[in-house]
Order: C-alpha cells, then structure tokens, then sequence
C-alpha cells in the first residue's frame, strides 16, 4: 500500500506488516527480526474444557500469529485501499488452531499519514469450545532509531536497549518481566530496572501512545491511536500494556491482565460469536527545523482528538462494522443519595455511564465478549452515550465518593437511528446506617495510601516524585522492612490513612527468604454500644490476588471468624504495580454484643502465604452503626 506518504508492505496471504517506509527511513520497523515478527495481529487461545491446576489456572495458552490463508483487494480506489487477509477454520484444525475465522483488513487513505488495520473474528454455534486469553496487535519499531518512549505527559523518557536485558548486561529479578541493568550499553540507565507492566495504562486513558526517533535535522514518531475502547474488554478501567523496551508497542484488545481467570473469554460448543476489533490508527509523523521531537507527541495527541471525533468511521468496508446512522443513542441525567449525609438527590458530575452485556451488577468489568459504551456525566449529571450498536444491555455506573456500583432497572434495546432518553436514575448507595469512621477514599484505587520508596537498588527513574509511585518494583517488599516483626496497628482518630496505611497487605518475608500471612490491626473507641443493635463494616477492596480475608471483631482466636472471603482474585496487581484491579465490595454485618464500650479492634488476616504478590489492596474501610 502506497500513498505517496507512506509505503507498507504485508506477507501475501499471510497479512503480516513486514516494512514501513516513511520520511526517508527504508523500513521503520526491526529489519533484524525475521519478516514474521515485525507488525502481526496475535491470539492466545486454549481448547474449551482443559483441566486446571490445583491453583485454578491453566498454562500461559497457545501462541497464534493470525497468519491468514486467503488474501482480497476490498477496495481499490483513488480515494482508499483495503485489505483482507482471511483464514478460515474446518474440522481438520480442531487442536491446531483457534476455532475462529479470522479476517484481518488493512486500509490506506489518500492523503493520510499513517494506515488503519481493524479484525473480525468470528465462532459458529457448531464449532467446539475454545478459551481465549489475550488478543492484540503488535509493531517493533527499529531498535538502532527508536529510542524515546511516550505513554502520556507525564510518562515519557529515553529507554534502554532490549540488548540490555539480556544476561549479563540484565539480571532478572522476581519474574521474567523486571530485569535490573547492572551494565547497560547507555551508563546512565546503570541500576535501573525495567519492566514493561511500569508503562501500562487505564482503556479510558490508553489512547496514543508510541516511539520517536529523534534526529537533529528529522525526526520521527510511530504511535498506535486507539480513537474509541467499545470494542476492548472490561470497561474504561481495565488496564492494558502499552509500549515497553524493545521497542515494542501494542494496541491490545482483550487480555487478562490485573483481573486474572475471571477475563478468560470462554466459549461453548454452542456458542456463536463475532466481533470487530478497531480499527485503530498506526500514524506516522516527522519534525524537522531543529524544533523539539517533544514536539511529535503534541501533534500525536492532536491526531488522536481528530480520530476520536471521527468515531465511528465512515470508510471500513466490511458490513459488520457500524457507521453512525446504524448506531443508537441514550441520554438521562445521574443523581445519587445517601440518606445518612442528606436526604437531597444530588446531580453526579463526571461520574462514568455506560452500556456493556446485560448482567449483574458490576458485571462490566469482568465483561469480555461483547461491545461497551462508556461517556461521562455533566456538572449537572447529565449524560448522553452516542454511537452504540444496536442490541440489548444493562446501563452501568459507579460514582466516585460513594461505595458499590450502580445498575438501571431495566434492559435497555438499542435499534438503528434511535434516542433513548432514560429519564433521572438515583443511586442510592450502599449504606445501613451513620458513619462511625472511615479509612482511605472510596474511589476504586489504594492510590491514596501510604506509598513507600522504592529499594535504591530497583528504581525507574521516570517515577522517582511522580504521582505514580506505586509503579516502582519491588515495593511489596518494603513491608517487612518498615514492619519487621510486628504488623500494621491503625488507630483511628489518630494515624493519617496516607502515612499510616500500607498500600498493600502483602505476605512478610522471614529471614530464611518464606513469608508469612499478616494481621492488621484497626483500633477505634465507641463511647457507647448497642448490644441489641448491629454495626455494618463496609469494606471495598481495590484488588485481590490469590488471598483469603478474614475479619474478627476484639478476638484474634475467634474460630471461625466473623467474615471470610475464601480464596479470591488472580489479579496479580501488586507485581504488576497496577494500584487497582477488579473492584470487591463486602458488607460486614456485627452483631452489638461482640462491640464493648470503650476500645475496640478489627484484625484484618491475610492467610495464604506462599507467594510475596499474594495480597489485598483496599479501596475503602467504614463502620456504621445500624440502628
């Protein structure tokens, strides 16, 4: 494909982007990897049924580069290109690949500085079962020109060489992924780690993100623009890898990163399925006159403003994409009461609404198969969601402030060309009673906890006074430095949740390199106490990874304990430097006779203890009196 900007060549049939030409460079992507691994769509995928481990997951899935069998000019005009590169799947397959028919098209404008590539892929309701873990595309940008990385303003920096984590140059530390440089070929990375889950990024904000290739006389940007996120997995706070050292960068589409086994996409025998991925925008860009490269990445993001505005576009040819005419739209205004601060029904500003498969409460964010879609309320809590797909879903919200999630009543039919207008919704939030006392934010994150440094020796240098500290590695095992034999006590009226709350309740590491489980412990006073009565502990968590939360009330040995969680969360956040994955709300009920006038203290234990990135994140801890 050749527009007189920019050339690219794909593998014929295969669909594979083998060279970029632009602004003079022959080729922008790695000339030394072979053809296959340069530009490429990719699926992780399992056949349906296979059996677990004792621990619940399976292996890390089959690797499959999508490489097509069939290859179709689309369109071919003045105006347009578009590719097909399709494959499609028989009986003969069954094990081999996934049971999907996959095409993959590729388009170029007259006139554009880029190209746009979008996938559908497609299950019928006779094929087998089949699991599927993370799909995306995939571009390696050239390592001799490539060298400064953008993810956002304030996430952007010259990074190592992928030949510096490599042994001896790296040593890998925890797990594959973070490497620390002990002799980096560029001295000023000595000592620094890198690991790619430190540049990941909410779908909400994950919309351009790239390269740039800084030359005095003219350099050049590569970035991936992702102008809509309807078609990504689990809601605008999912989050997804990025760029990383490589250089690498990744438009993914569906991954179980920070929710684990609950974001496996698993089919039936009896399931069809179809969905369009993208498009998305690869746009390329070049600055010369000695002006800043910096300079790359302003006009990136003002690329980005334009295709989000174009949304949905209008030149796709396949009929499974939707233009905006095919499309619905629902409108109402957002109001929230909590009847124990005010009776008021107050408007929500910037609260998120949205669309996603009709489900129960919450279920957005473990959704995976469908189509969501998510707008913003008004300073006066209104809201309009355009450009859905036609369909039937649940309307979603939660409000940042106030504990649970909100669910409208009712199903919601979205046709062709129509204007759904819901009317005022209230969400009347989790609550039984006033407010004793409270910790931390309800916002979804543990942001708003006590972050600590990271070990001198494990330090990105990008997040060193960065409002995302929490992205350095290593900082789970800070805990047993700042509490070497005795847990985390918090008094309240007394500690400051920012200082005093440890972002994590992580395992303590023991001299002889075990851990063990830990108890933290909350301490309050009650000038009087309700034997009769009942207390509501609230308790919403930011995210677990395969831990057991026990709660008891004035009594460690208390068997068996008020409340258990049993075994939850495969989110692997606290390695992965996430702060949040999937959201848990638990309403603890108390009964008054375990309450003494005076002093009291919640234990909070974290059982299981074979792993430092076994743990709990909390979003939010409350105590009401119910009366």
């Amino acid at each position: 494909m050749d527009n007189g900007i920019v050339q690219v060549n794909l593998s014929n049939p295969e669909g594979i982007v083998t060279g970029i030409q632009y602004n003079g460079i022959d080729n922008l992507l790695e000339v030394l990897n072979d053809e296959s691994n340069r530009g490429y769509w990719d699926i992780v995928w399992d056949e349906g049924g296979k059996k677990r481990t004792k621990k619940g997951a399976k292996g890390k899935g089959r690797f499959d580069r999508m490489e097509a069998t069939n290859f179709t000019v689309i369109v071919e005009s003045e105006e347009q290109v578009e590719l097909s590169f399709s494959r499609t799947w028989n009986d003969s397959l069954e094990g081999k690949l996934p049971p999907l028919n996959i095409d993959k098209r590729f388009i170029m404008l007259s006139g554009s500085s880029g190209f746009y590539t979008y996938a559908i892929y497609e299950h019928l309701k006779e094929w087998p079962a089949f699991d599927l873990d993370n799909t995306r595309i995939a571009f390696k940008p050239r390592k001799d020109k490539f060298h400064y990385m953008v993810v956002a303003d304030n996430r952007q920096r010259f990074m190592p060489l992928p030949d510096d984590r490599s042994p001896p140059r790296g040593q890998v530390l925890a797990y594959p992924e973070a490497v620390r440089l002990v002799d980096p070929l560029e001295p000023e990375f000595k000592g620094e780690v890198d690991d790619k889950y430190q540049y990941a990024c909410e779908s909400r904000y994950n919309r351009v993100h790239g390269w740039i290739c800084i030359d005095p006389l003219n350099s050049t940007g590569f970035w991936l623009i992702t102008p809509s996120y309807e078609f990504r997995s689990a809601g605008p706070l999912k989050q997804y890898l990025t760029s990383h050292v490589g250089p690498t960068t990744l438009s993914v589409f569906h991954s179980t990163h920070y929710s684990g086994a609950d974001l496996i996409m698993q089919f039936g025998p009896n399931e069809p399925w179809k969905k369009v991925y993208g498009p998305i925008f690869i746009y390329l860009n070049s600055l010369s006159n000695g002006f800043s490269p910096i300079g790359l990445w302003e006009d990136a993001k003002q690329q980005m403003v334009n295709e989000v505005e174009s949304w949905p576009y209008t030149f796709p040819a396949s009929e499974d994409f939707l233009s905006s005419d095919q499309r619905g739209k629902v409108e109402g205004r957002l109001l929230v009461r909590d009847r124990y601060i005010s009776d008021a029904f107050v408007p929500v500003s910037g609260a998120y609404v949205g669309l996603a498969a009709i489900g129960e409460v919450g279920s957005w964010q473990r959704e995976c198969k469908g189509y969501q879609f998510w707008t913003i309320t008004d300073d006066k809590g209104y809201f309009s969601i355009i450009n859905i797909r036609p369909g039937g879903y649940n309307l979603y919200s939660w409000v940042n402030g106030f504990i649970g999630d909100y669910q409208f009543d009712s199903v919601i039919y979205v046709t062709s060309g129509c204007e759904t207008n819901v009317g005022e919704l209230v969400y009347e939030a989790p609550r039984d009673g006033p407010t004793l006392w409270e910790i931390g934010i309800p916002d979804r994150s543990a942001a708003e906890f006590y972050v600590p440094d990271p070990n001198p020796m494990c330090i990105n240098r990008l997040y060193v006074n960065h409002p995302d500290r929490f992205r350095q590695y290593g900082l789970w095992e800070r805990y047993a430095e700042l509490y070497p034999n005795e847990d985390l006590v918090y008094t309240v009226g007394i500690s400051d949740y920012r200082k005093d709350w440890f972002f994590a309740q992580v395992n303590r590491k023991k001299d002889n390199g075990t851990y063990i489980g830990t108890t933290w412990q909350i301490n309050f006073k009650l000038d009087s106490v309700n034997t009769n009565g009942t207390y509501t502990l609230q308790v919403a968590l930011a995210s677990v990874h395969s831990a057991e939360l026990e709660i008891r009330i004035n009594n460690l040995e208390a068997n068996p304990p008020l409340f258990s969680s049993g075994v939850i969360g495969k989110e692997n956040t606290i390695a992965r430097h996430g702060i949040h994955g999937l959201y848990w709300l638990f309403s603890i009920h108390i009964q008054g006779t375990l309450l003494v006038q005076g002093n009291n203290t919640i234990f909070l234990t974290q059982t299981r203890d074979t792993s430092p990135f076994i743990g709990i994140m909390y979003d939010y801890i409350r105590l009401e009196y119910k009366r």
